[in-house]
């Protein structure tokens, strides 16, 4: 995709490509504090969204969900995109209220700082969370007199067990970063200020691999979930003929052959 259209929301809002060497500032940073048109310069298969309204620590409204939800439409229908990476322009914050469950490729969140209610929720709606040993976990709502509400009470027990999950989001209470790796919620912790980096290690990682495998391993993960042991194997077998099938899988058989790297198209 060259470029996609975005509509007027006071969004601020980084979509760009991510270089072999993570330079960031390579790389047009996108406002959407107005209407304008995102341009993706390099076409490297890892696509990155920073989050940057510190006046209200990344509240998500109604006109920046909007943004939000037009960039990562935009993501969706890119079919060079194979990585999508979640992080914060605002120190110490990561972000509140977006769901990313309808993203067809690997999801990371980066926390660094503060994951509280709707932020947390974006995270757990991401498929992998990297977060800087500084940062902040917790669902408050019941302090709210109000339950999680954006697939908190959902994919919470799902990540870290049905107990755990009941006591974090019954007490409200807040998670540092140790405790989050420790069960599980987290899949690194790294030294504050380092989750970005291992974000962009981890996400160029999947980026060398075939990204129709990783789609439909996605899918076949996710929707397996939700059924019963024996529907999850016949689903696994159907998107494994998926990928039999694929031309990714004769130029992964070719490179082995040949001793090259492979280059992969997504067919």
């Amino acid at each position: 995709m060259a470029e996609a259209e975005l509509q007027e929301s006071d969004t601020a809002l980084g979509l760009f490509r991510v270089g072999e060497d993570g330079e960031a500032l390579r790389f047009r940073f996108i406002s959407f504090g107005y209407k304008t048109k995102v341009r993706f310069l390099y076409h490297t298969g890892i696509i990155e969204v920073k989050l940057d309204r510190p006046a209200v620590k990344n509240a998500i409204g109604k006109d920046m969900l909007k943004g939000l939800q037009h960039a990562l439409e935009a993501v969706n229908a890119d079919s060079t995109a194979n990585v999508l990476v979640i992080s914060s322009s605002v120190p110490r914050v990561f972000c509140a209220g977006a769901d990313l469950k309808s993203i067809r490729i690997p999801t990371i969140a980066v926390i660094e700082g503060v994951a509280l209610g709707g932020g947390l929720e974006m995270a757990l709606s991401c498929d992998l969370r990297i977060c800087g040993e500084d940062a902040t976990f917790g669902l408050p709502e019941t302090g709210l007199a109000i339950i999680p509400g954006a697939g908190g009470t959902q994919r919470l027990p799902r990540l870290v067990g049905k107990s755990v999950a009941k006591e974090i989001i019954f007490t409200g209470r807040k998670l540092d970063a140790k405790e989050a790796h420790s069960i599980g919620l987290v899949n690194y912790c790294l030294p504050a200020g380092g989750a970005h980096l291992k974000a962009l290690e981890i996400a160029r990682d999947i980026n060398q691999k075939g990204p129709l495998a990783v789609k439909v391993a996605k899918q076949a993960i996710n929707k397996g979930l939700e059924l019963d042991l024996s529907s999850a194997l016949a689903l696994e077998e159907e998107c494994y003929q998926q990928v039999l099938e694929s031309k990714d899988r004769l130029e992964g058989l070719a490179a082995f052959t040949e001793k090259r790297k492979p280059i992969y198209t997504g067919e």
